[in-house]
């Protein structure tokens, strides 16, 4: 199915809200595995491990891997810019800010992406999106609260977070234009063991992993959720939802994500919800629905019908 970039049907709403809990989950097992790993080696095994977990279902799916250097060259190209750049930034970003504001960063995605796709020329730059990412971010920020702490290098951090969501706005563009007739299973696969080479050598060379001391049980159990849920799982269903929506879509979720976080906290952890979170989560919907944009073909049609 090509995509469209103008509207997002049932089945991809809901792998987007699957995507925002596995993506959420991400700036909580940064922070737990942060304690004790440097931000490049944990890069590093986040890519490393997420590739090694996926491995074994190419076989069984039986999806051929890419021949000689042409063939690698392009997913080489989207692990640089969906894995490498943003993983680093934000995961050095998070060591001088607090994850809660890393999240409302991490939002500004879709609008830097609308930005790009129009810039290159792919998507028209639609108002409506424009302006339906700009309340969303609203939305975020009553949800999340700014979390804006006095830390030394706040500044910094907030620089590399958004560094990092300028470059997945940039990888949905040269995933658009390069992976159109490649597998979700083998795209996530392929950029991951391309970003391992990458990272093995710039924490190889900066880091030394060899030489730090072995984390604990609970750090590896961080790196292993980040690296199974937040990167192997969470990348099949991104590239599933990038070729049936479009690149600005699915870029939706990191929308979603703070208020998935905020859900799961209720249900799971029984923490409670106040009023200023119930008021940035119905924010946040209302920009949902001016992007996807037929609430507004609805209420256009009704005013013109009956003369409002």
């Amino acid at each position: 199915m090509p995509p469209n970039d103008n509207r997002i049907d049932a089945r991809d709403w809901s792998l987007l809200s699957v995507l925002s809990v596995l993506w959420g989950g991400s700036f909580f097992f940064n922070g737990a595995a942060l304690r004790e790993l440097p931000p490049l080696t944990l890069v590093l095994l986040r890519v490393a491990l997420g590739a090694a977990i996926l491995l074994p279902l190419l076989r069984t799916q039986k999806i051929a891997f890419p021949k000689g250097v042409a063939g690698w060259r392009t997913f080489f190209a989207i692990g640089l810019l969906n894995n490498i750049v943003p993983f680093s930034l934000i995961v050095i970003g998070q060591t001088f800010i607090p994850s809660g504001l890393a999240s409302i960063l991490n939002a500004t995605t879709p609008l830097f992406t609308v930005i790009v796709m129009a810039m290159a020329g792919e998507e028209t730059l639609q108002m409506r999106r424009v302006a339906g990412v700009a309340l969303g971010l609203v939305g975020v920020v009553i949800l999340r609260g700014w979390g804006v702490e006095a830390r030394t290098g706040q500044g910094l951090g907030i620089f590399l977070c958004l560094g990092g969501a300028f470059s997945y706005g940039l990888a949905a563009l040269a995933a658009r234009r390069l992976l159109k007739d490649s597998p979700p299973l083998g795209t996530a696969t392929f950029q991951l063991l391309a970003s391992t080479v990458m990272m093995a050598i710039v924490a190889g060379a900066i880091e030394q992993p060899w030489r730090l001391p072995m984390p604990d049980v609970t750090t590896w159990l961080a790196v292993l959720g980040l690296a199974g849920l937040s990167t192997a799982f969470a990348y099949i269903v991104f590239f599933q939802i990038l070729r049936r929506s479009g690149a600005t879509n699915v870029m939706l979720v990191t929308l979603l994500i703070p208020v998935t976080a905020i859900l799961l906290g209720w249900l799971v952890l029984g923490e409670a919800v106040s009023l200023r979170e119930i008021a940035g989560a119905m924010v946040i919907g209302s920009a949902l629905l001016v992007i996807d944009g037929r609430v507004l073909a609805v209420w256009r049609s009704a005013s013109a019908t009956f003369g409002l």
